[in-house]
């Protein structure tokens, strides 16, 4: 018998006394109050080198653990466009167990101008929110978003690709163990390349012991604005 899809639970739009997104089923928050784009720039894309790794590349593939809001795909796609030596094709690979309607979408993205066209390029496009698999194309198909909707301990273990960079933005390890396990860092190794590379704001013991069992070389970076550490890794 096939086993039928579990259904989606929508994330809603809601913020915290500052105005920050946050979520009502993990009690935390979806970027850092001191700038969600700039979060973004200093943890994921310098922390794994980018956009210096993919210069010159045919195609380069990143993997993220929990689109949210979709504040890292934009911020890595805006970089994209704004590299003359860009990689040819950029592939970005998303799960996501709580996606947001399109229009909860675009409250939160209009705290983002510099955004403004490439997120309404994605509004356009967002799929209806059903378990699955779900690919968009922009840039004629030079940027493609791949979109895996259900819980990432089902889903990363099934998924046929290979990775150069991961991007580990879940809600915190306390809220949301699932999402740092050994098993699920294991998931994350089976995809990686030789020498990929991970970044993530989380420097709990549990997560570098996970990616460490995993054959990831972990390192402490200075954090992003209040925060006094983030985590690199490379696979070995």
């Amino acid at each position: 018998m096939v086993p039928v899809p579990i259904p989606l639970e929508p994330a809603h739009l809601i913020r915290n006394a500052d105005g920050t997104p946050i979520s009502a089923i993990y009690g935390d928050i979806y970027h850092s109050a001191a700038g969600g784009h700039a979060q973004s720039r200093h943890v994921f894309l310098a922390g794994n080198g980018l956009p210096a790794r993919w210069q010159g590349r045919e195609r380069f593939v990143i993997l993220e653990t929990g689109f949210g809001l979709g504040l890292n795909f934009l911020a890595t796609w805006l970089a994209w466009r704004d590299d003359p030596q860009r990689c040819q094709e950029l592939h970005y690979i998303s799960l996501e167990k709580h996606p947001f309607q399109a229009a909860d979408l675009a409250l939160a993205q209009a705290a983002w101008p510099e955004f403004a066209l490439l997120a309404e390029q994605l509004r356009l496009r967002w799929p209806a929110l059903q378990p699955g698999v779900q690919r968009i194309e922009f840039e004629g198909a030079r940027v493609v978003l791949t979109l895996v909707f259900g819980d990432a301990v089902d889903t990363l273990p099934r998924l046929d690709t290979v990775v150069d960079a991961f991007y580990l933005d879940g809600f915190s390890p306390d809220t949301n163990p699932e999402l740092w396990s050994s098993a699920l860092c294991r998931s994350l190794a089976r995809v990686a390349v030789s020498g990929a590379t991970l970044a993530t704001w989380s420097v709990a013991g549990s997560v570098r012991q996970a990616l460490t069992a995993a054959r990831f070389d972990v390192e402490k970076r200075p954090g992003f604005a209040g925060k006094r550490q983030m985590l690199v890794a490379r696979y070995a």
